[in-house]
């Protein structure tokens, strides 16, 4: 199994460490356009290979797309990063002609690569790569929605005071500030609703914390956030790799489903060695459709900035 991370900044190396320590994967190919700064980052991956345990091989490279061949599954997080007070809808003009190059790239050298997208606005730049590529629909993944979910737990528990695996939750709608769903109707606590924990405030407070966790970060760190980003592009790598089946929200190109047709936009799907195997329908109430409408018409404002 050949993983390829395209970008090696605070992400793309977080998600290079996380799939290594898991060992699942027999090479991960480091790329970035800097020279040496890739190489550099396998380098010092490498060197705690012995200390924690793992055999996968980390190889760095600077720009050459020939090292990424016969990839199965490829991670673009390359483009410039969130800087504070500026929204993922303002990237899109450097980051759309990023993506699109790299994704050409990578086909080039691995035609049947499945590509997760971490790149933002992470709804549009999977759009992108959809409507620029011809490989099938189901081997374009956008990251975005795992994030959130983690996070909208990471608030759960807290509101809670309980350990985060007793809590499960979900996010769907667009990875952004204003387009995030947080389905606290569906939030558990060991299967039983959070609701009879938590008072109907308080479960909006934890959603809009949820929706701001991005930009509370930036303000904090100064650039975007990479451990959590790191982790969760690295279970979706898992999940296909493994063919684990599993169930995340991810940024999927909709033909009919939830009611919306030619968007890609976060809805719960299973991963497997297909890619995105499944989409999953759940049932929403009319307050989580009339969102879930909302986030979608946000979403393609920003898609209709894109010029292919």
């Amino acid at each position: 199994m050949k993983v390829t991370i395209v970008g090696a900044g605070a992400v793309g190396a977080s998600c290079a460490e996380y799939i290594a320590i898991k060992d699942f994967a027999s090479e991960v190919v480091l790329l970035d356009i800097k020279e040496g700064f890739a190489e550099g980052k396998a380098m010092d991956l490498m060197q705690t290979a012995s200390l924690n345990g793992f055999d996968t091989k980390i190889t760095g490279v600077t720009n050459d797309y020939s090292k990424t061949a016969g990839s199965d599954i490829a991670v673009i997080t390359s483009g410039i990063p969130r800087k504070p007070g500026m929204t993922r809808e303002e990237l899109i003009g450097i980051n759309a002609g990023i993506v699109q190059s790299v994704a050409s790239s990578l086909l080039e050298h691995s035609p049947d690569v499945t590509l997760i997208v971490v790149s933002n606005p992470m709804d549009t730049m999977t759009y992108l790569v959809h409507k620029t590529t011809d490989i099938p629909k189901n081997k374009i993944i956008g990251m975005g929605g795992a994030l959130d979910s983690a996070r909208f737990k990471y608030r759960l528990a807290q509101a809670l005071e309980a350990p985060i695996s007793d809590v499960d939750g979900m996010v769907i709608g667009g990875h952004s500030d204003t387009g995030m769903v947080p389905l606290t109707r569906h939030a558990t606590r060991n299967s039983v609703k959070v609701s009879e924990f938590l008072s109907e405030d308080r479960l909006n407070q934890v959603a809009e914390d949820t929706k701001v966790g991005g930009a509370t970060l930036t303000k904090l760190l100064g650039t975007s956030a990479w451990y959590a980003p790191g982790a969760a592009v690295s279970a979706l790598v898992q999940a296909i790799a493994c063919d684990q089946k599993k169930m995340f929200p991810c940024s999927a190109f909709l033909e009919g489903e939830y009611g919306l047709n030619d968007i890609c936009i976060g809805v719960p799907v299973l991963l497997g060695k297909n890619g995105i195997e499944k989409i999953v329908e759940i049932e929403l109430d009319e307050a989580e459709k009339a969102k879930m409408k909302e986030s979608a018409e946000g979403v393609s404002k920003v898609n209709e900035l894109l010029q292919f």
